[in-house]
């Protein structure tokens, strides 16, 4: 891993000699936030020695370094899932290499469904604690010292200091949205949950779930990156009957919430 890494580098420093101090990753129908970067230089994730390639048709697929809130940035503009067939170790690769490039903030952004009912559709919920449900780990292996310890620890994943301004600049901002701060469980997809699964998920403590993000934070907090993350939700999993959702709806959803998201990770990314 170390010299794919190294390789990874490389090549983009072959490309670019923007030195990021925040890295941002875009879930599904979020890849908007881009508009927002002063672009510097662009790259495809197939043109980088050892990257994955999105498989997942609302994710672009691109590497953008610019300027963002005023910070030097690097934006993933589409992420890796677990669902689509890469080990996690591939799906957090991308992490360890703008870890590598200079990074020392990871901002994650991504789509999610309600399994409480005081978090609407629509809503932005701050990560402040999750459940990991995915039958993998990341960090499971042969561990570099070099790149984090053996046994991370856990018990403040998501950036306090972070989450707190994120809520208080939501309210400075005075998004027309609800924005909560909750408990996110990951699980591996793709499918959505069954009523009985939302049911289950709500009763061990999560208020949303989603198929993403929990890798990349394991890998963050390995790696000492401060971490925040925002989930848009895009549909409801706490009524006794649930109505159909496609991927087509998450999208149209998480596009409509995604200005106000976009506000306020910007005003984060600015404050820093």
């Amino acid at each position: 891993m170390l010299n794919q890494i190294k390789e990874s580098v490389e090549f983009i420093r072959t490309k670019t000699s923007l030195t990021p101090k925040v890295g941002v990753i875009l879930g599904t129908g979020l890849g908007s936030l881009a508009k927002e970067v002063q672009i510097e230089t662009t790259i495809s994730y197939e043109h980088i020695p050892h990257f994955p390639v999105s498989t997942v048709e609302s994710h672009s697929g691109k590497l953008l370094f610019g300027q963002l809130g005023g910070k030097p940035v690097v934006v993933m503009q589409g992420r890796f899932h677990y669902y689509e067939g890469y080990t996690l170790q591939q799906a957090t690769f991308p992490v360890r290499v703008m870890k590598a490039l200079g990074i020392t903030h990871l901002f994650i952004s991504n789509a999610c469904g309600s399994v409480h009912k005081d978090y609407k559709k629509g809503s932005l919920m701050v990560i402040n604690d999750h459940i990991n449900l995915l039958p993998e780990n990341p960090l499971r292996g042969k561990n570099y010292d070099e790149l984090g310890p053996r046994f991370p620890d856990m018990s403040q994943p998501y950036n306090k200091e972070l989450v707190n301004k994120a809520m208080q600049l939501a309210k400075d901002l005075n998004l027309p949205i609800d924005v909560n701060q909750g408990i996110y469980a990951a699980v591996p997809g793709p499918n959505l949950e069954t009523s009985a699964e939302y049911k289950y998920l709500g009763i061990i403590g999560a208020h949303v779930v989603g198929m993403s993000t929990v890798p990349e934070v394991l890998v963050a907090v390995h790696a000492s990156l401060k971490v925040m993350a925002i989930s848009v939700i895009t549909d409801e999993g706490f009524h006794d009957v649930l109505e159909p959702v496609t991927v087509a709806d998450v999208i149209e959803v998480a596009s409509k919430a995604e200005p106000q998201m976009t506000k306020l990770m910007l005003a984060v990314i600015e404050s820093l």
